[in-house]
């Protein structure tokens, strides 16, 4: 312990936490004024984002199976473990060799800057708060690290660089060590003074929360169907049938939610088209909108996930938009593009059947959330959303998928994403303790455009029992179920499977969510006591 405190006191440690200060403040610094630019612009933001471009599926996959909707905070964690560690790196060699130390500082700040003008929407000029913040870190570091120098006295120093002479100790060692960690100190607060104002002003800046809390939705000229009776299970713990804004599921890629002025949102179809259509948001208002309820389910969900969810949606046919464009022969494939760069590549023929794919601008009866893709996101029935639920969406490119690839697809996804037929136990959970006899299992299941039409349950080894269905609303929806089971201690198994409307059961075949979703039958270990 005692060597510990003295490394703690030493030159070294002193360095690293000269760094890590350092490091704080260009991102203070970069925050603060990144108030006046996109957020798209911050360096947090844009080296998360390059990250995740780069990401290949099977780490995303992992992320999203091990964190769920909370992959994006997890890898703003690792990000800023990353940047402390190569920060305190940074200190020492500058400490050591302070020319070493300013070309690790312009390396980063070039790779950051490099990172966020190569961002979907983002200008040149944006580079700036990272190249401000890169400047004030380097003064800072210059600063600590001259402190550091000073702390160094006599033979018995821990072996390090020779201290200039400009630089030469004036005062008493302990006295030298606590300017240094008073600086460092006063700094670090300052920067967190700086971060928190900086999202402070960036919020007071940007108008788009209470322009969309303001937002009147038009009545459709197509209302939802009516929600039957009995389409919610009996069983206490099932999912709620439609799924609350706030508890709707969110996977992209996005880690700073874009923010458009509805009044300033465009939306071009143009490629294999014979007319190029441009559209903006008062044109949807003022379209024939319809709403629907519609089923989501994320192609990384896995076998027995979560992440899916059912909304009412309103919003524009997708097929009414491409009559007007009138697409050519020989295209099957629009490829859509979010203002942040992300694509999707949908199959021309599933925008122009009936299944109600729409640009929608409401959920829930409520203008889209921010991070559901306000003010337009695309809702297309019975695809996984990585080929069709494209947010913040800005561009409708008409192609084929011969000549064009999507996001997900060139990171070896599949072009296109059929939802496959999944049925789930959501009660009991998993590793439950139930009391024996009669006890209530329930979930739900889905095959979207298909609709599933028998659910059935097994208990450890035994034979396939039929659940009871709730009611159906629609075949582009869930559908919950429940089963009554008389149980007795001991550890059970309980598996489920269902069938859809075209009479196919859901596979018994184990398959991860690479390339085109996962499959298999969920089995639930519980205990009867």
């Amino acid at each position: 312990m005692k060597k510990l405190l003295k490394w703690l006191k030493g030159p070294t440690a002193m360095a690293a936490l000269a760094g890590a200060v350092a490091a704080a403040v260009v991102l203070a610094v970069a925050e603060l004024i990144g108030a006046f630019f996109t957020a798209r612009a911050t360096p947090v933001i844009a080296l998360g984002s390059t990250f995740i471009d780069f990401t290949p599926p099977w780490m995303k996959d992992f992320a999203i199976s091990t964190f769920g909707t909370n992959d994006k905070a997890a890898l703003f964690v690792g990000m800023g473990l990353t940047i402390f560690l190569l920060a305190c790196v940074l200190g020492v060699v500058a400490y050591r060799k302070w020319a070493l130390g300013v070309a690790g500082v312009v390396l980063m700040g070039t790779v950051i800057v490099a990172s966020v003008v190569t961002r979907a929407g983002v200008k040149p000029l944006d580079a700036i708060p990272t190249v401000l913040g890169t400047l004030a870190g380097l003064v800072v570091l210059r600063l600590l690290i001259v402190l550091a120098w000073r702390v160094r006295t006599g033979p018995a120093a821990e072996p390090g660089p020779a201290v200039p002479p400009s630089e030469t100790p004036t005062a008493e060692p302990g006295t030298s060590r606590r300017r240094f960690f008073a600086a460092a100190g006063i700094t670090a607060a300052a920067a967190g003074i700086a971060a928190t104002g900086g999202r402070l002003l960036g919020a007071a800046r940007s108008n788009i929360a209470q322009a969309r809390n303001a937002l009147q939705l038009p009545a459709p000229v197509k209302a939802a169907a009516a929600i039957p009776a009995g389409v919610q299970s009996p069983v206490a713990g099932v999912t709620p049938w439609i799924t609350p804004n706030g508890d709707f599921y969110r996977i992209d890629t996005a880690l700073s939610v874009p923010e458009i002025n509805a009044d300033d949102w465009e939306l071009r179809v143009h490629g294999l088209v014979e007319e190029e259509v441009r559209l903006t948001f008062q044109d949807l208002l003022d379209a024939d909108l319809i709403e629907s309820h519609v089923t989501l389910t994320c192609v990384s969900n896995p076998v027995g996930g979560n992440l899916a969810g059912n909304a009412k949606w309103l919003g524009l046919p997708i097929r009414e938009v491409l009559k007007r464009a009138r697409p050519t022969d020989g295209a099957d494939m629009v490829l859509s593009t979010s203002i942040d760069g992300f694509s999707a590549s949908t199959p021309l023929e599933v925008l122009q059947d009936d299944r109600d794919a729409m640009l929608a601008i409401g959920m829930n009866g409520e203008p889209l959330p921010l991070e559901h893709g306000y003010p337009v996101r695309m809702v297309v029935p019975g695809l996984y959303g990585f080929v069709s639920a494209t947010k913040w969406v800005v561009d409708l490119e008409v192609t084929r998928f011969a000549d064009s690839k999507a996001y997900w697809t060139e990171r070896g996804w599949s072009e296109r994403g059929p939802i496959k037929t999944m049925a789930r136990v959501e009660v009991p959970k998993s590793f439950a303790k139930v009391p024996a006899g009669r006890v209530a299992i329930g979930g739900t299941a889905w095959a979207q455009t298909r609709g599933i039409t028998k659910v059935e349950v097994q208990i450890d080894n035994g034979d396939w029992a039929e659940a009871t269905l709730s009611a159906e609303a629609s075949v582009i929806t869930w559908r919950q179920w429940s089963y009554a089971w008389e149980a007795t201690p001991g550890p059970h198994y309980i598996k489920v499977r269902a069938t859809d409307g075209t009479g196919e059961m859901q596979t018994d075949q184990r398959a991860e969510p690479v390339p085109d979703g996962a499959s298999g039958w969920q089995s639930v270990m519980v205990t009867v006591e």
